[in-house]
This record gives C-alpha cells, sequence and structure tokens, in this order.
C-alpha cells in the first residue's frame, strides 16, 4: 500500500505510447501519457483548484513559481508572456509586472506577493482583487502535489458577478488545467 495520502492524484500510465492531440475548445491535451490528469480541488466558493502529481520535489518546482520571470515556463492559458519588472524570488509584498496577452490584445498585469513560504505556497494579487495561489505538498519520496487556486472571493460582489457572466471561471480552469498538465509534462 503507498504511503500517500488518499485521494492524491496518481500518474496515468495506462497508455505511455498514445499520441497526444489538442482539443481545439479548450486547449488541453486529449491524453496525459505518465503526468496523469489534474483533478478538481473543493478550495471553498469563489474559488477554482486544481491539483496533480508531478515526478520533483517541491525545492525543485517552486523556484519556477516564485520566480515571475519563469512564468511563461508553465503558462497554459497563452496569456502570460514575460515579466516586464520584479525580483527573480518573490515575497510577500513584492510587486512585480507581467507582459499579458488576450484575444490579441497585449497589456501589462501590475501584481503584489500575497503569501511566500519557500517550498510551500506562493500567491499573488490582481489588480482587480483576485489571487492566484499555487501550493506544493511535498510527498517525500521525491514527487510533489501541485494545487493551483484561482480565488476570486477576495472580489467585491460586483467584480466576482461580473467575472461569472463572462466565464473567467471556466476559463482559468481550463488555463489550470493546461499549466498544471505542462508543469508535470516537464517531469516525465
Amino acid at each position: 500500500m503507498s504511503n500517500q495520502p488518499q485521494n492524491t492524484p496518481q500518474p496515468n500510465t495506462s497508455r505511455p505510447d498514445a499520441e497526444a492531440t489538442v482539443n481545439a475548445e479548450t486547449g488541453l491535451p486529449t491524453s496525459a501519457p505518465q503526468a496523469g490528469w489534474p483533478q478538481p480541488v473543493d478550495t471553498g466558493p469563489l474559488q477554482v483548484s486544481y491539483r496533480i502529481l508531478v515526478n520533483a520535489p517541491a525545492s525543485e518546482l517552486y523556484p519556477i513559481l516564485a520566480n515571475p520571470h519563469r512564468h511563461h515556463e508553465v503558462d497554459g492559458s497563452a496569456t502570460v508572456q514575460y515579466a516586464k519588472t520584479g525580483p527573480s524570488q518573490l515575497s510577500v509584498g513584492d510587486q512585480f509586472s507581467v507582459a499579458m496577452k488576450m484575444l490579441g490584445l497585449p497589456y501589462t498585469m501590475k501584481l503584489v506577493v500575497t503569501a511566500a513560504d519557500e517550498n510551500e505556497l506562493v500567491e499573488w494579487k490582481h489588480p482587480g482583487g483576485h489571487r492566484w495561489r499555487w501550493r506544493f505538498e511535498d510527498q517525500g519520496d521525491g514527487s510533489t502535489v501541485v494545487t493551483e487556486t484561482f480565488d476570486y472571493s477576495w472580489t467585491r460582489h460586483v467584480v466576482a458577478r461580473g467575472y461569472e457572466l463572462t466565464r473567467r471561471p471556466q476559463d482559468n480552469a481550463n488555463g489550470i488545467r493546461a499549466s498544471l498538465t505542462r508543469l508535470a509534462g516537464r517531469y516525465l
């Protein structure tokens, strides 16, 4: 029996030779050989969270997400371009800006770090009030359960309603799943 917590996502090795094709609607691969699929996590109302088991220790994964200059390496939403400003290791209170592109339109997003616990958690706040959170749970065997969360419970009611009317939670769910799959795919 495994020493991993119950409900820990497991790599899917049932079809290791499967060709990954992309679903045009979601942008996600139609198969995820070896990496498995991100699993939904109930983190509360007005939050969208998924997790995946990555075959790397938290000490190797955390530096990727705690460095805004590397966020584009795992972004599955195709909106993050590159960091314009910011430190290479985020700490609470740090500010950074990222070049973004959505619907073909470039823009700059200025963000503030709200949590940073080395190898465990990094979170930043968007000007609209919502937060992006990455949590790393080292499994002690060289693997890590990584959870990404879009948390819009911090926004005003009218902003949250606007997000829902424009399908931001669903769109962000697709981006989160793609980002987690992309991160896990680096360590197959």
